[in-house]
């Protein structure tokens, strides 16, 4: 019996699997090793997991998040381990690892988050041996939502797509031009504001000029990320909203920067589930 989490800074989703299947999933609100602090995590662990565990006891727990960078390790483990002291095996593990287990299992390829954010790593089957920095949405996250937003809100305002789309997309958020500046540079999560959009234009890819935009984003990914690796003769897997949605997208970007696509999933877990069940 094994626990697995995947972590972000909203909602970490867990998942209880024996024998390669699930037996239970839960859900707690976000958990955030870089910006939350022992008593604060712990408090999420006590008052909203361990209630939903019931009877069950897992030998073996697996925790990937966002924030779980290599100085926060030691501090995840110990927090799992005093909330689960019958347990023989901790990992904390960050993201990209997750992501990287979850598409290329134990085999060689490369991996990469596409969702509000962007990253990608090369991956030995066992361990992230190599990453580009994703540098945020300002200054990197190429093949992100955020940076699909921005160069959306970009060609809509400076004339590069059809008039009548942006009259219908302010029409149906009831934005200006004020208030997005407004959101972009005054108020908090631009990035996520920015990354709202990818619904609006995935209803609308019929348009040529934004069908080009999201495989332009996704082809600067390969091309200021992954080259980096020089490992084209390895399959590249994608996590993410990003990635899932516009799959198409992402496979033509893939082959015209020379790539083959592997797996795409919205969400690591089934991956996860699959990695360690075969790890056993």
């Amino acid at each position: 019996m094994i626990l697995i989490a995947d972590s972000g800074s909203t909602k970490t989703d867990w998942a209880v699997v024996d024998d390669g299947r699930m037996v239970t999933s839960m859900a707690t609100q976000g958990i955030n090793p870089f910006h939350q602090d022992t008593d604060n995590i712990a408090a999420v662990i006590e008052t909203e997991l361990l209630p939903k565990m019931g009877d069950i006891y897992p030998k073996e727990i697996y925790f990937y998040g966002s924030g779980c960078r290599e100085d926060k390790v030691e501090m995840m483990c110990s927090i799992l381990g005093k909330a689960f002291p019958h347990c023989t095996r901790i990992e904390a593990q960050g993201d990209l690892l997750a992501a990287a287990r979850a598409v290329c299992g134990a085999n060689e390829g490369i991996a990469c988050i596409m969702g509000t954010g962007a990253n990608s790593c090369l991956y030995d089957g066992k361990r992230v041996v190599e990453n580009t920095p994703p540098l945020g949405y300002i200054l990197g996250d190429e093949g992100s939502g955020a940076v699909l937003g921005k160069l959306f809100v970009n060609a809509l305002f400076k004339g590069q797509l059809p008039e009548s789309l942006k009259d219908e997309w302010l029409s149906e958020t009831g934005l200006s031009i004020n208030i997005i500046i407004n959101k972009v540079y005054r108020e908090p999560l631009a990035n996520r504001f920015l990354a709202s959009t990818s619904k609006f234009i995935r209803q609308h890819l019929e348009v040529k000029q934004l069908e080009e935009m999201v495989v332009d984003n996704f082809r600067e990914h390969f091309r200021r990320n992954v080259n980096r690796y020089g490992r084209k003769d390895l399959h590249v897997g994608a996590i993410g909203s990003v990635a899932y949605y516009y799959r198409e997208q992402l496979e033509k970007a893939a082959m015209a920067e020379g790539y083959s696509l592997g797996k795409v999933m919205r969400s690591p877990m089934d991956g996860l589930m699959r990695y360690h069940s075969s790890m056993d």
